[in-house]
């Protein structure tokens, strides 16, 4: 699984800079498609509650670090490697975002 973050920003992209990323990321997750490799992937809304142990109900996302989770993907991988290396294509990065590569088991 691969997990998005980036730091959340004031700035507000241009229609310009927003039809770039959507290519971007079109040609990244299509690319992974191609390969038979893609299973899911979510972008997660801006919008969001945190649900404490005390069962309180904080509004707003948690941000560590003073980065926010942004989405993920799950992407068919033989090794850990591999999945980095697929990872290593990801637009995110080029916005100043991280990709976490982790393996998912069933619940």
């Amino acid at each position: 699984m691969f997990v998005f973050r980036f730091e959340p920003s004031n700035h507000q992209p241009t229609e310009i800079e927003l039809n770039e990323m959507h290519q971007q990321w079109g040609a990244f997750i299509g690319n992974i498609a191609i390969q038979e490799k893609l299973v899911s992937t979510h972008q997660l809304s801006f919008e969001g509650q945190q649900i404490m142990a005390d069962q309180s109900v904080q509004e707003g996302l948690h941000i560590s670090g003073n980065q926010m989770v942004a989405g993920n993907m799950i992407v068919r991988a033989n090794t850990m490697a591999e999945a980095a290396e697929i990872a290593k294509n990801c637009p995110i990065l080029s916005m100043g975002g991280s990709v976490e590569v982790r393996g998912i088991q069933p619940m």
